[in-house]
């Protein structure tokens, strides 16, 4: 059984999805191209590419996949059967804080925005708004939506799903920063020394 606060994660997570390709278009028309590069990606960044596809397929479909096999249930020790109200209902609070700083994070990009990264396509720099606190608000705030998801439905893909998406997120940031700094040059590198890789309220700080 998928309790109602479990069921409220899940829409926020389609619904998520469904503004960020609505999202994904408004920059590529923006831009004049394509924004999506995951299909450029080579080596580990294939593998990342890969990771961030199978998160959020096991965040969405492994809830209802374990609805529709009660087998499956039965053997996964996560399984909480909607019991766990509070952990649900901060799950479902998590996932919606996340899924709202993701979208932002990305609408505040504009043609900028990029879904991969690949070197010759990078867009202007960034470094207001959310990007003031972090160089990767939109994947701190799709992992909050993943985590919140498990918090909500706990099973053995949920929990998978913000492993996987982290193990993704920390491979692309590390090809990103390599393509940034060589196309940004020195403003890029001035950013890098006073916002973190991924959060803080501090600047002048690096990760």
């Amino acid at each position: 059984m998928i309790a109602s606060f479990g069921w409220a994660a899940l829409v926020l997570l389609a619904g998520y999805l469904v503004l960020f390709f609505w999202g994904s278009s408004l920059a590529a028309q923006a831009a004049g191209h394509s924004v999506w590069l995951l299909s450029r990606s080579k080596g580990r960044d294939r593998l990342a590419a890969m990771g961030f596809r199978l998160a959020f397929a096991l965040a969405l479909a492994g809830p209802l996949l374990w609805r529709a096999v009660p087998e499956l249930q039965m053997v996964d020790p996560l399984w909480t059967e909607g019991q766990a109200v509070l952990l649900g209902l901060i799950g479902v609070f998590v996932a919606g804080l996340g899924a709202m700083l993701a979208f932002a994070a990305q609408m505040s990009m504009g043609s900028s925005w990029r879904v991969g990264v690949t070197e010759g396509a990078t867009g202007n720099l960034v470094s207001d708004g959310l990007y003031r606190f972090s160089r990767n608000p939109t994947f701190v705030g799709q992992f909050m939506l993943l985590a919140g998801i498990s918090l909500a439905v706990p099973a053995i893909p949920t929990i998978l799903a913000p492993l996987i998406f982290f193990w993704s997120a920390s491979i692309q940031v590390r090809s990103e920063e390599a393509i940034l700094s060589q196309a940004l040059g020195r403003d890029y590198e001035q950013y890098v020394a006073t916002v973190p890789r991924w959060v803080s309220m501090r600047r002048g700080i690096r990760p």
